[in-house]
């Protein structure tokens, strides 16, 4: 799920401090999901091969880093380029299969950290709007559109044989995909297989 960065000692002077500052993020990233706030800065230098100084070249302090991984965790760039990666040319239940596993992996990776914060005392927040430039409202309305419009897309090829249009499928799509990162106390899920199927068939047995 996440990549953890576990060469050598690191030349710190080799990378720029944007690179630098990736680079501590993804290393601490796996370690923030098990260990939430108690991780020490002293972890995540020693994962990364690199001195922890060196991560306060980069980085305030800590809260900073924590920051910026809440950040990384909940960006959509990743899921939006997976989405629109998905081939158009194959049956439509494969196109959403690929969309439900990158939205799950997407979700799970989030669940992930934000939980190990909040189970070891860290509010939960979102990043600073200064990370994005507009107000963290604007910012997750936006994620939310170009999630959709993405998601629309792979149920343009069949737009003429759809009950509904492609933007409110997107939507149901993605309600049905956040209800199952949640899914309610009682019978156990379904499995994905089967909710795409009732999602693409209905809920009804076929009858001869």
């Amino acid at each position: 799920m996440f990549g953890m960065e576990t060469q050598g000692r690191r030349r710190a002077p080799g990378m720029s401090p944007q690179q630098r500052r990736e680079m501590i993020i993804r290393t601490a990233l796996p370690l923030v999901a098990e260990h939430g706030t108690a991780v020490t800065t002293g972890q995540i230098a020693r994962t990364a091969g690199i001195g922890e100084a060196t991560i306060f070249r980069v980085f305030a302090d800590k809260e900073e880093l924590l920051d910026a991984c809440v950040a990384e965790a909940t960006r959509t760039d990743h899921i939006l380029s997976e989405l629109t990666a998905i081939p158009l040319n194959v049956p439509l239940p494969d196109r959403l299969a690929e969309a439900s596993a990158a939205i799950e992996a997407y979700l799970a990776r989030m669940g992930m950290v934000m939980g190990a914060l909040h189970a070891t005392g860290r509010p939960l927040r979102r990043p600073d709007p200064s990370e994005t430039g507009r107000p963290p409202a604007d910012a997750r309305t936006d994620a939310m559109n170009r999630t959709r419009a993405a998601l629309a897309e792979l149920f343009e090829p069949e737009r003429d044989r759809l009950r509904l249009l492609p933007e409110q499928l997107a939507s149901l799509f993605m309600g049905l995909m956040f209800a199952r990162a949640r899914p309610p106390a009682g019978p156990e899920a379904p499995s994905v297989e089967d909710s795409l199927d009732v999602f693409l068939h209905g809920a009804f047995k076929e009858t001869e």
